[in-house]
């Protein structure tokens, strides 16, 4: 198979070159400008690319080089972001075979390979290419997915922060649209760090509430008997008339609810 050690040597002989071939392709065709560095980058990576190409022809390999597999993992992570979208990795990829099939198509021509050699190679590449396309596909999901629970946790904090007002009296203010995973998260991680601060009384601010339904109504009823539990008097403020509304739909008694306009009037109702 002497078309093998031709083409092996050749691809490796001009790594090089024809990586700067398939960059400069693949922008040109997309209309694309990126910084020096990320050209520079890909260029380096196509280079990688071309050398395991051709040395697996010698040997048969069909696995990819780890350089391919950490460049495509970067490409992922650099669309991780609310503005990022993974497309903009993904339509890459199509100007990218053609580039390579002109290239191997004139090497082939070069080297006189048959149809079946050229085919070959090019099955080879488009193997290759799978491999990098999928590894991107799947880092950018594991690593969206990690961006959302950490974006989650941020917010969570962010819905539910405790205010130290003075000695043994704090304000919890609830902040926009309460559902099942937030009232869960006061109750596993709020509820906990109000009872280490040894607190006489908690104002839990509703004015904030975009939106409850019966279900988180009852779950906020529950927190406020946890925090009763723990001999903390709970106080409610800012019920809004259809905030209230959900909490009666609920079957919560509001008796049992000690409940005042604003803050400042409930810090006016402890002596």
């Amino acid at each position: 198979m002497t078309w093998v050690l031709n083409v092996s040597n050749h691809l490796t002989d001009n790594a090089e070159s024809l990586a700067e071939e398939i960059v400069e392709g693949v922008l040109h065709s997309m209309e694309l400008d990126i910084p020096l560095w990320e050209k520079e980058q890909a260029i380096k990576m196509y280079m990688e690319f071309i050398n395991f190409l051709g040395e697996s022809l010698l040997v048969m390999d069909e696995g990819v080089p780890q350089t391919l597999i950490e460049w495509s993992n970067k490409n992922a992570a650099g669309q991780v972001s609310p503005e990022g979208a993974i497309s903009e990795i993904i339509v890459r990829y199509p100007p990218t075979r053609d580039i390579f099939t002109d290239i191997i198509t004139k090497i082939s021509l070069e080297f006189q390979l048959s149809l079946k050699d050229h085919s070959f190679i090019i099955k080879r590449i488009n193997n290759m290419l799978d491999i990098s396309l999928n590894e991107t596909i799947f880092a950018f999901e594991r690593l969206s997915d990690e961006y959302k629970e950490k974006t989650q946790r941020e917010l969570d904090e962010l819905s539910a922060p405790i205010v130290m007002i003075k000695d043994g009296i704090a304000v919890l203010p609830l902040i926009g649209i309460i559902d099942s995973y937030r009232a869960n998260y006061i109750m596993e991680k709020v509820v906990p760090k109000i009872s280490e601060l040894r607190l006489n009384y908690v104002i839990v601010d509703s004015s904030g509430i975009l939106k409850i339904d019966t279900d988180i109504a009852r779950h906020l009823h529950q927190i406020g008997r946890m925090l009763d539990l723990l001999g903390i008097q709970t106080l409610t403020t800012g019920l809004r008339p259809e905030l209230a509304k959900t909490v009666v739909k609920s079957g919560i008694n509001m008796s049992e609810i000690t409940s005042f306009a604003n803050v400042k009037q409930a810090l006016e109702s402890i002596k």
